[in-house]
Parts: C-alpha cells; sequence; structure tokens
C-alpha cells in the first residue's frame, strides 16, 4: 500500500532512507533546513556533501518546506541529528497540531539528548503527545548509508512497544536487499544504538595506535559487556544486545571506515587533538556526547565501565590514551562469566 512519507534530515542516512522508500513505491518527502542542499538535490540529484558518487532518482524532491513536506503524510521519518530531535520535534508538533493529524512516528537516530539523557523516541514523546502521532518506532541495526546506496545486503531493526507499528515500519521499508526484523524492546534498541558509539571511538582509537585484532576483538567482547550490563539497568531484554541492534551494530561501527566514530577514535589514536578531529570531521560525531551520558549513567547506577570510564578520561579529561589502555590491562582480575558486577 502507497504512503506518504515525510523525511526529516537529508544528511546520508536520511537520503538514503528517503531513496529506499521510493524505490519501495511510496510517496516520499525530503525535508531539510538547507536551501542549497535542497536545491542540489532537486536539480542535480545528488546529495555531495554526504553522498559524494551516489545519483538519486529524478522523482525525490527535497523541500526546505516542513508544512508541505507533513501535509498528508502517513508517516513521518525522523533522521536528524540527536541534538535536534526536541527542536525539529516541536516543530513538527505545532504542524500537526494545525492539520489534526497523526502519522505514526519513525526515528533512525542513534544517541541520548544532553543533560537529560533521554533516549530519542522520550523526546518524541515528550514533544509530541498522543493525539498527533499513532505510534513511535526505533529504526536500528548494522548500516551504513553508503552501502545501502549500492544496494548491499542490509539488515536492521523496528523497535516498538507496540508489535502492530513494528510490522508495519517492517513492511515500508523491506526489499530485496534491505530486510527488516521488529522488535518490541524499544530500551534495548535505543541504548545498544546510542551506547555502541562509544566502542566505536575506543576501536578506531586502538587501530590509530597500531594495536592488531586481537585488541579490537577483545575491546568489542567487553565493550557489549559494559554495554548490555547498563541497558539492562534501564529495563533492556539483554538478548536485545546480542541482537541486530547490539552485538550487529557494535560489529559493523567499530570495524568499518564508513564510521564517523572509528574514524574519530582512529584520528585521536594517531595523536590528533580532540578539536582538530572535530573540526575536520565536518559531521556529528554521537560518540563523543555519548560517552559522557553513559559514564554519568554508570555512577548513578553504580555500574563498573571501565572502558566506558577511560574512554571518557581522554575525551573529557586530557587522559594520555596509552596510559588508560595500560590502566585497563593492568586492573585486578576478573572472572569473564558471573553477576553484573564483573567488569
Amino acid at each position: 500500500m502507497t504512503k506518504k512519507v515525510a523525511v526529516l534530515g537529508a544528511g546520508s542516512w536520511g537520503s538514503v532512507l528517503a531513496s529506499v522508500l521510493l524505490e519501495n513505491g511510496h510517496q516520499v518527502e525530503l525535508w531539510t533546513n538547507k536551501e542549497s542542499q535542497a536545491a542540489e538535490i532537486n536539480a542535480e540529484h545528488t546529495n555531495s556533501k554526504y553522498l559524494a558518487d551516489f545519483h538519486f532518482s529524478d522523482k525525490l524532491h527535497a523541500t526546505t518546506d516542513l508544512h508541505a513536506a507533513l501535509t498528508a503524510a502517513q508517516v513521518v521519518l525522523f533522521v536528524v541529528p540527536t541534538k535536534a530531535i526536541r527542536e525539529v520535534a516541536v516543530q513538527v508538533c505545532d504542524e500537526l497540531r494545525a492539520m489534526n493529524s497523526a502519522p505514526l512516528l519513525i526515528h533512525a537516530s542513534k544517541g541520548l539528548e544532553l543533560e537529560t539523557y533521554k533516549r530519542v523516541s522520550q523526546i518524541i514523546e515528550e514533544e509530541i503527545p498522543a493525539g498527533y502521532r499513532s505510534g513511535i518506532v526505533a529504526l536500528s541495526g548494522p548500516s551504513h548509508a553508503e552501502e545501502v546506496a549500492k544496494k548491499d545486503l542490509t539488515l536492521i531493526t523496528a523497535a516498538s512497544e507496540d508489535l502492530k507499528q513494528a510490522e508495519e515500519t517492517q513492511a515500508l521499508f523491506m526489499n530485496e536487499y534491505l530486510r527488516i526484523y521488529t522488535n518490541t524492546d524499544l530500551i534495548g534498541v535505543e541504548l545498544g544504538a546510542a551506547f555502541k558509539n562509544i566502542i566505536a571511538l575506543g576501536a578506531g582509537a586502538l587501530h590509530g595506535l597500531g594495536y592488531g585484532d586481537d585488541a579490537k576483538a577483545a575491546l568489542m567482547t567487553r565493550g557489549l559487556a559494559e554495554i548490555s550490563r547498563l541497558g539492562v539497568a534501564f529495563g533492556a531484554d539483554p538478548l536485545t544486545f546480542i541482537g541486530l541492534s547490539g552485538v550487529g551494530d557494535l560489529i559493523v561501527t567499530c570495524t568499518s571506515v564508513h564510521s564517523r566514530n572509528w574514524r574519530a577514535g582512529d584520528q585521536l589514536g594517531s595523536g590528533k587533538k580532540l578539536a582538530d578531529v572535530i573540526n575536520d570531521m565536518g559531521m556529528v560525531i554521537e560518540g563523543i556526547n555519548t560517552c559522557k551520558a553513559a559514564y554519568e549513567l554508570s555512577l548513578q547506577k553504580g555500574i563498573e565501565m571501565p572502558i566506558t570510564q577511560a574512554i571518557y578520561n581522554v575525551l573529557y579529561q586530557g587522559a594520555d590514551i596509552k596510559q588508560e589502555i595500560t590502566c585497563l590491562m593492568t586492573r585486578e582480575g576478573k572472572a569473564e562469566i558471573g553477576t553484573q558486577q564483573q567488569a
């Protein structure tokens, strides 16, 4: 069944998901707050800042008019940086209220809000009342826009507390190269998506320092243990963290040059200053803010997260990366399998 979908955010992932939806037969309006970007997509069918070598269908229409994008939309897909979710949600709510509309709201953003440390679905829920939404779904998993654009095989998860909403999202996106699984553990899927970016920073740093596969495998494995402990403390299902939005997303983010977080860590490991890394990237590095959130949440919950703390020390305390690695390696011996306190 053809639906009108408003895709909010024309970065690499937002524009590629808009392309997928269009290919799947849906009517798509791609919203951006940049006039030059909308003009380029409409006239040249490219999005050169984010996807240099990809050409979109001439049927994909971009706009800076949020009202036009949302008019008659049955689905609204948020793909803006986490720090912009609340601001955009407020604008969307004003439009939906004026239209008396209640579309399905989906987000594909990965991170936690600064200061409040709330998940994206919580922010949307706060800013868009139940009367103006039919549900909230998180779309997450091991996916790089560059590879989905090439129609590489990709499997991700649609998570909602309401299974029917997850299934509706599944039907919207599934095709021969993009497979969607459903999950009702919204907390676990969102937290896995956010926290894995922290470990990806560490994986990149190991590469930049010249460490090999053994070190990277160890970091991912013990990093997953940390992510799981903190997620479970907030009500997540531990099994979610061995699924696509957990270990799946962790693997792809910790091993791929497409990952901004991995690239940022790689530059830090190579000796660059954090401020220079942020300036050079030109795009949001979600793991930097998320690391601070996870570290402070771990203190609140009394959960030991040594890898996260080490990365926090480097990012926010100016600690030496090599010294932090030495501290991690020379900690008191632990049992691998044990209680949640075994870190």
